[in-house]
């Protein structure tokens, strides 16, 4: 699993080794009997759908994995409809092109401080260029891919030393789950195979099975025979809040040979938080597993496959149609090729070689047929939300267009809320603590100590939700325009600065852009200020300009009057 991350850990004694081993033994086989129906289930989808993303029996050695998997699909439309859920969810959600999430907190005014916003904004920028240089987003790839297929999607986030995080996608047939009292997945196990140079390499030959070090010392041929083995990520039955090493670590791990000797163990070491995700498409009451599309529509998948079948057997036919012969055909030379000749005896007016029976099959009603097939498979796959505009018959305008996703959006609410809560969640989460242990965030503020930071999501999906809201706003603002327009003291009804506010966080608008109210009223008061004292200003040039304008008049007296008198004037 890449290099070992630097958690506490400490060494049981043999008695703690072999009860562990026996709890993870018999937990194993009890995970194993409730999955079973999950388990076909899954086997039935991937062979219709994507069989390369199912293990249906984890055996070490297999000379045919290369062999062909896919034979029961003869048409891929439900394949291509599942690919299109899995890149829209992938770039609605967690696109690597644009920013999905930020950091904030619960109390708006202190996340507005400088200080404050400056260090949320440089811890999500840090968390972002750890995702893009590590492998999580070919992780999350999958992750969608499986979700929408299967219905469940476990991902392990490791700590590593060269990227800082490094993510492992279990296939379906691996992997079993359960959940805890509060209803989300506390508890993973998986079977998978190692060769003995993968096993010496990951855990120490030390470690290793006398089988495996015995393999190591022989070299060659035997570095590359497989084991099986087992892995288990479960809440820490021994965990002590506080305590140092093993126990102190709220999540356990194990890995083990499966059939070695039971005081064996690979590894054995604790996590303070857990270190996987196991997000999960639709959940039914009390199931450890989740529902998915494909299992919505997998009646269609099996119905276009037997349709295709049957077209082309209908097309067979009527190209090279069943014959009959003249029974001296029989052992005698016959061409069917494009100009050839058979040369039969003709008696009774009788033909010697035709069809066995007229064929004419009406392949148009079953081609009308394949193509709704096709179209409820794409719609159970959500193809018309994220190909909206590329199926759209005619140029709509952008607000039809945007009316149309926030409908087909709704049908998505459920699952993009349940999809950050079981998966962006402790995802984030994870990162930010490996982070921060690591000494790779900034310090923090004191202003943030015994603070809450909350995750706040961005992404293209859960915007489109919010969007949703901005009709009603808009709405009122017009409504109040046309009556401010007969009543204009209407316009003090409303909080415009607050609206503007709302509607740019509703629009996920970048902080960044808008101004904060304490500034809006600093600029306000230096505006007005301003005013006011260009208003003084222009006061006193009317006074200057007053007086200049009484000095010059004449009121009847003085120099003027007197040169009236002397007759000069």
């Amino acid at each position: 699993m890449g290099a070992t991350p630097k958690i506490l850990s400490m060494m049981l004694s043999q008695t703690e080794i072999v009860r562990l081993r026996a709890h993870v033994d018999q937990r194993l086989v009890g995970l194993r009997v409730e999955r079973y129906s999950w388990w076909q289930h899954w086997r039935e989808i991937a062979e219709y759908l994507l069989p390369r993303r199912y293990n249906w029996l984890v055996t070490p050695n297999k000379v045919n994995r290369g062999s062909p998997i896919n034979q029961r699909i003869i048409d891929s439309s439900a394949t291509k409809s599942w690919r299109t859920l899995a890149s829209g969810m992938m770039s609605g959600m967690t696109s690597p092109g644009r920013p999905w999430f930020r950091q904030t907190l619960e109390d708006q005014d202190l996340a507005e401080a400088p200080g404050v916003k400056l260090w949320l904004d440089q811890v999500t920028k840090r968390m972002e260029r750890v995702f893009a240089s590590s492998n999580f987003y070919n992780g999350m790839a999958t992750l969608h891919g499986d979700l929408g297929s299967f219905g469940t999607a476990p991902m392990i986030i490791y700590e590593d030393f060269e990227s800082v995080i490094r993510c492992y996608n279990p296939c379906a047939g691996e992997y079993y789950l359960a959940i805890g009292p509060r209803g989300d997945v506390d508890t993973f196990y998986r079977e998978f195979v190692y060769t003995t140079y993968q096993c010496a390499k990951e855990f120490g030959v030390q470690n290793c099975s006398p089988t495996v070090q015995q393999a190591i010392r022989t070299g060659g041929a035997a570095l590359t025979r497989e084991i099986v083995i087992g892995h288990a990520i479960e809440p820490n039955e021994d965990f002590l809040p506080g305590a140092m090493g093993f126990r102190g670590a709220a999540y356990r791990e194990i890995f083990w040979e499966l059939g070695s000797a039971e005081i064996e163990v690979l590894r054995l070491r604790g996590f303070s938080e857990r270190p996987f995700i196991a997000p999960r498409w639709d959940v039914s009451g009390n199931d450890a597993y989740g529902r998915s599309p494909a299992m919505d529509a997998l009646g269609d998948i099996k119905q276009l496959q037997i349709e295709q079948k049957r077209k082309a057997q209908a097309i067979d036919k009527l190209v090279n149609p069943p014959m009959v012969g003249d029974v001296q055909l029989k052992n005698q030379p016959a061409s069917l090729l494009p100009g050839g000749v058979t040369y039969v005896n003709m008696t009774n007016g009788n033909v010697g070689f035709r069809p066995a029976y007229e064929i004419n099959p009406q392949i148009q009603h079953l081609l009308a047929d394949i193509e709704d097939v096709r179209k409820r498979i794409g719609d159970t796959f959500f193809e018309d939300l994220f190909m909206m505009i590329s199926q759209l018959d005619t140029v709509r305008t952008a607000t039809e267009i945007d009316e149309r996703k926030e409908e087909k959006l709704i049908q998505l609410g459920p699952v993009i809320e349940r999809f950050d809560n079981e998966a962006l969640d402790p995802s984030i989460n994870r990162t930010f603590n490996i982070m921060l242990r690591k000494g790779l965030l900034p310090p923090i503020p004191d202003a943030l100590r015994g603070q809450h930071i909350q995750i706040e999501y961005i992404s293209m999906l859960s915007e489109a939700q919010k969007a949703a809201a901005t009709a009603s706003v808009e709405r009122f603002a017009q409504f109040v325009g046309n009556i401010a327009g007969a009543v204009p003291d209407a316009l003090d009804n409303v909080d415009w600065d607050e609206m503007i506010d709302e509607y740019a966080e509703m629009l996920g608008v970048s902080p960044k852009i808008v101004v904060p109210l304490a500034k809006v009223l600093q600029i306000r008061a230096q505006r007005a200020k301003q005013q006011a004292q260009q208003a003084q200003g222009a006061n006193a040039m009317a006074a200057v300009q007053g007086a200049q304008v009484l000095s010059n008049t004449d009121v009847g007296g003085g120099v003027n009057a007197l040169q009236k008198l002397t007759g000069n004037a």
